[in-house]
């Protein structure tokens, strides 16, 4: 079963264009997002960047003005917030014939595919939009070959799905397809 999708690398992949194979990548050891980002990831992203650029500014006013330690925090801090803003938009799961990738704010989580025993689909509490909120949603969860499951790989009511249903449904596919054909080491 084809598994229509869009993602950053075929912006123009359709449902009338989809071939029958349901992972169509040409390098399928390089790590990838199979979905787009999020309004309100890229939103919180764009927020940051713009504190950062005034950050800058701040920053050149200063050093005309006089004191370069003053300058110097401000530059300090635009980096920080420049950093910050490209790491929130990676922030998310990533897949490879290798394993998949589960990347957040301040760490990343690899498991190789062997490792997987189960990718499945299930209503729990979830958090909203990654705040210490939870309220009841659907989730991605991963079973490790030792018992113990990943955190929540994905959600409905993350910053990348909130408000788009159809977008996580095709996620979710799309990840259980990577681990349906990589887990036995069929890929």
């Amino acid at each position: 079963m084809p598994l229509p999708f869009l993602t950053a690398d075929h912006p123009s992949a359709a449902p009338s264009q989809a071939s029958a194979e349901p992972l169509p990548y040409a390098d399928r050891g390089r790590w990838r997002r199979p979905y787009r980002p999020g309004p309100w990831r890229v939103g919180g992203a764009a927020v940051l960047l713009l504190l950062s650029a005034y950050l800058l500014i701040s920053a050149v006013v200063i050093t005309l003005v006089g004191t370069l330690a003053g300058a110097g925090a401000c530059l300090v801090g635009a980096v920080v917030l420049l950093g910050a803003a490209l790491r929130v938009l990676r922030v998310g799961v990533w897949v490879s014939s290798h394993g998949v990738r589960q990347v957040h704010l301040l760490r990343t989580v690899t498991v190789a595919w062997p490792r997987v025993t189960a990718v499945r689909t299930a209503q729990q509490p979830v958090r909203w939009l990654g705040l210490p909120r939870t309220v009841q949603g659907q989730a991605l969860v991963i079973e490790r070959g030792h018992g113990t499951a990943l955190r929540t790989l994905l959600s409905d009511r993350s910053a990348d799905f909130l408000g788009k249903p159809e977008a996580f449904e095709r996620a979710a596919d799309v990840l259980e397809a990577w681990a349906e054909d990589y887990r036995d080491g069929r890929g």
